[in-house]
């Protein structure tokens, strides 16, 4: 993954709070290991792990335009405030189970962390 990649998957993440993306349903076992891993990271304040999987829909293996992409996020962030703003987020997530807004904005938050370190940006 590139740069200009992880610009457009990040927004894809973000568009999954915004209902605009909706993710397969998983099996029950990687269920518990999303609700873990989401308490886990609460309880010692740890980043996204390495190695993570990732769904499918969020994968992006093709070209993009790097200015195209970063003008999309920078639009999905302020969707993203906005929403929580208005309380109007997703109760749950495939992976990560039962979500409050803290829930989405510190996961959320976490993600983009671990993107923007892993590529120094």
């Amino acid at each position: 993954m590139n740069v200009c990649q992880m610009l457009k998957h990040c927004d894809l993440v973000l568009q999954v709070a915004l209902k605009n993306v909706e993710l397969p349903r998983i099996n029950v076992f990687f269920g518990a290991i999303g609700i873990f891993t989401k308490i886990e990271m609460y309880v010692f304040n740890n980043g996204i792990p390495r190695n993570m999987p990732t769904f499918q829909k969020l994968i992006v293996n093709f070209e993009c335009d790097f200015d195209e992409s970063k003008a999309n996020l920078l639009k999905t962030l302020k969707e993203f405030r906005e929403a929580c703003e208005k309380s109007n987020l997703p109760d749950h997530h495939r992976l990560f189970g039962n979500m409050t807004e803290k829930d989405w904005t510190f996961l959320e938050f976490k993600h983009l962390d671990h993107h923007l370190k892993q590529f120094n940006v």
